[in-house]
């Protein structure tokens, strides 16, 4: 009886408490990704939700006729931010949502979504997270990923090669005329608004423990 009582009771505190919102940005290739699985790896995974900004990039009809070629992806215009706002307050309020799902090889998005549950901690894994001042205001904890360029540069190449199945020609191209512009315009400056900077990426365990235990303080992890 006592332990039932105790299950109902969390039942009715996991309902009623405010999800933690935490934003993960860095540049392209700093290893944000990584950065969140190891910190959601000590977490109980049942009440964490993952929403990476990418998905919501838009469909390429909306760009108004123009090729992939001549789209800079890495501007904050690219980008769906007011869906993702959305979610994200929805989630908030416990409600679930259905996350775009897009295609980096077609640069188009798939026709099925991804769902995602109401979770006491929602990650936000992204680029440009912090560019945007309510998508930020939405946010308890800030994480900015600070990784060397020449080391960004070389997991972009290769991921874009062996994940979506660009040419290194193109990759570098891409990166020379918008993404290196991009980052110095919009992702350098928004570490201003970061609460921790963890350099390194996920080979800093001192600060992935210390985002852990401060996760699980907050939300009694």
């Amino acid at each position: 009886m006592y332990l039932e009582f105790v299950a109902l009771e969390f039942e009715i505190y996991s309902s009623i408490m405010t999800p933690l919102v935490i934003g993960v940005a860095g540049g392209s290739g700093s290893g944000k990704t990584s950065v969140t699985s190891k910190i959601v790896e000590q977490l109980d995974s049942g009440r964490v939700a993952v929403l990476q900004f990418d998905a919501y990039y838009k469909d390429l009809p909306a760009f108004g006729g123009s090729s992939a070629g001549e789209i800079n992806f890495d501007h904050p215009d690219s980008l769906e931010t007011s869906l993702l706002i959305e979610h994200i307050k929805a989630l908030k309020k416990r409600q679930g949502v259905d996350a775009p799902v897009y295609n980096f090889a077609t640069n188009r998005r798939m026709t099925e979504t991804r769902r995602v549950d109401p979770s006491d901690v929602i990650f936000i894994d992204g680029i440009l997270i912090f560019v945007d001042a309510e998508l930020r205001e939405l946010m308890d904890i800030k994480i900015y990923v600070d990784t060397d360029a020449d080391e960004r540069l070389v997991r972009r190449i290769r991921r874009d090669i062996l994940e979506r199945g660009r040419s290194l020609e193109s990759v570098i191209q891409q990166y020379l005329t918008t993404v290196k512009p991009m980052h110095l315009q919009f992702v350098e400056p928004s570490k201003h608004w970061a609460d921790v900077i963890i350099p390194r990426g996920a080979e800093n365990a001192v600060a992935i423990d210390v985002v852990v235990a401060k996760i699980r303080a907050m939300q009694a992890l």
